[in-house]
Formats: structure tokens, C-alpha cells, sequence
């Protein structure tokens, strides 16, 4: 599975956490999307390429509309749609949590799941 569209660093704001002040104030969260498709296949027709716009809509939606208790849900919920809404093999949906409440320092907790290509 070679060829894959990229969107990186995409950064939000959210209302998530297992904890009540997390839902209350809220936290940065940042977002990597991996698309596996075949490329190739479009010979420049914009009309046959996945709409990274709209895949970026989806990722937005569902990170700052909804509200979850664990980033693995949130990583899941992206995974889940755009699957649904494109025409890809496979996702790869990577969320960052710079704001994670471990009681000490860490530089962020990431979740990363694979999901299709089965």
C-alpha cells in the first residue's frame, strides 16, 4: 500500500477528558490523517481525488462539535467516517493530547490507529 495523502499537524479545539475540568476548559488537540489510495488513479481529474478539504471537515466536525472521554474514541470516531465517506483502503488517524493531566511532565500523549486494509 504505497501511495497515501497526508494531512498533518491539523490542530483543534476541544471539550474531551475523563475528568470534568478537561470537559470544562477544554484542550488543544492535534490531528494526523493518513489516506491510503491509489493516487495514480486520478491522472490530475480533481473530480477522481479524495477531497482533503472535506476530509479535513470531518476531522474538524467530530474534534470540535462533539465530546468524548478518551482520545481513542476520538481517533476511532475519524477512523469510522471517513471510511465511510471515501474511497480509501485504509486510515491511519493519529491524535495528540499536549494538555494530558498525568501529574507530571510529558510532551503529549498520542493515540494511533490503523483501520481498513483488512
Amino acid at each position: 500500500m504505497g501511495d497515501k495523502l497526508v494531512l498533518k499537524n491539523m490542530v483543534f479545539y476541544g471539550y474531551h477528558g475523563a475528568f470534568g475540568a478537561e470537559r470544562e476548559l477544554g484542550q488543544r488537540l492535534e490531528v494526523d490523517l493518513e489516506l491510503h489510495t491509489d493516487l495514480a488513479g486520478t491522472n490530475d481529474d480533481a473530480e477522481l481525488a479524495v477531497n482533503y478539504v472535506d476530509a479535513y471537515a470531518v476531522v474538524k466536525e467530530i474534534v470540535e462539535e462533539r465530546e468524548f472521554s478518551l482520545v481513542e474514541t476520538i481517533a476511532e470516531q475519524i477512523a469510522s467516517h471517513v471510511l465511510d465517506m471515501f474511497s480509501v483502503k485504509q486510515v491511519v488517524v493519529r491524535v495528540r493530547n499536549l494538555e494530558t493531566p498525568v501529574g507530571g511532565f510529558l510532551d503529549h500523549l498520542e493515540v494511533e490507529i490503523t483501520r481498513g486494509g483488512e
